[in-house]
């Protein structure tokens, strides 16, 4: 009886540590999701016809057709015009491989439609009238968006998400556009926080771009927060892209990275070098420990903006994105130790 008590005290602990804050409960808000698997429509297309192919494909997904063989292909779509039929062939010729090991990988998918889902019901809680997209996966060339909203749909680009060690990643040319920093993000474990992030942008975009470091750190600390509302229950890493190892770091060192920016940066600073050091990809940030992330203004941006959400809990989390980031500084009294 002592060790089932225990055992009952410990779940009751993890899931306590697991949820952030005081979630709502969400597990009443009906949201209905279902994933479309246009890959699999695609390169089920008959290399000795592919006319006849893509209009069945067309028919099927009428509504991404064309958002996948123009802005993914660069194609007009046309089932008759021979540029579109050169491309097609050419690409399911040179990733049908990549498919089949997609499909191995992504044979079940009902982990992420969940995740999706919950992610949509917190949505839903905080912005009853938001009408929440459909879900459709593809597969595109490497360099196309691994997840993106159209009209109507959370387009996930599974060419980007093979697995951190998919032999593919590792090329030198994929490596210039990807480096291991990048890529090490690209698994299926990343797609719901990226879907997230998308539709956080849809409701709030930035517009901070041009506008002073400090600015542009709390605009982009902002998407974060509001992540955290969407996901309250997902790791921090998936959330940043950060490894844990750099999430403890900069947990550990707060003050420290406060004070660096404070003494040794321009806060004001409109200069492209200065913001991409601070706010771009980079496996470390320039100026800071090798164990520091790059993009480390985004997570300063981050605590800047939950200080001040700490601090006015009365205020509704479209107040807080849609608070000044001058005003969300000043009374946040943000001095970490």
């Amino acid at each position: 009886m002592k060790k089932i008590s225990f055992l009952l005290f410990l779940s009751a602990v993890l899931i306590a540590c697991n949820n952030k804050g005081d979630a709502p409960n969400v597990s009443n808000i009906r949201v209905d999701i279902k994933l479309d698997r246009f890959e699999k429509a695609f390169f089920d297309i008959d290399s000795n016809n592919i006319a006849q192919g893509l209009l069945n494909v067309r028919s099927r997904f009428p509504d991404f057709y064309l958002d996948f063989m123009q802005n993914i292909l660069g194609v007009s779509g046309d089932n008759n015009d021979t540029t579109t039929l050169s491309v097609t062939r050419k690409f399911l010729t040179s990733y049908f491989s990549l498919a089949e090991e997609l499909e191995k990988k992504f044979n079940h998918t009902s982990d992420i439609e969940n995740e999706i889902k919950q992610g949509f019901q917190y949505v839903k809680y905080y912005f009853p009238e938001y009408k929440v997209p459909g879900l459709i996966t593809y597969i595109g060339p490497l360099d196309a968006p691994g997840v993106a909203l159209t009209r109507n749909r959370i387009a996930i680009g599974l060419q980007q998400c093979a697995g951190r060690d998919f032999l593919g990643y590792q090329s030198g040319e994929v490596q210039q556009m990807y480096p291991s920093y990048i890529s090490r993000r690209f698994d299926r474990e990343y797609i719901p926080a990226n879907c997230m992030k998308v539709i956080a942008d849809d409701l709030f975009p930035d517009k901070s771009s041009g506008r002073p470091l400090v600015e542009q750190m709390i605009e982009k600390g902002k998407q974060w927060w509001l992540l955290d509302k969407f996901m309250p229950t997902t790791p921090d890493s998936l959330k940043t892209g950060y490894t844990k190892r750099q999430l403890n770091w900069c947990k550990e060192n707060e003050g420290l990275i406060w004070n660096y920016f404070i003494t040794a940066e321009n806060l004001e600073s409109i200069e492209p070098n200065t913001i991409q050091n601070y706010l771009g990809e980079s496996p470390t940030t320039q100026g800071m420990p090798p164990a520091s992330p790059g993009n480390i203004g985004q997570w300063v941006g981050w605590q800047i903006v939950k200080k001040f959400a700490n601090e006015n809990s009365s205020l509704k989390p479209a107040e807080v994105m849609n608070t000044p980031p001058r005003k969300i500084l000043t009374e946040s009294k943000y001095k970490p130790k």
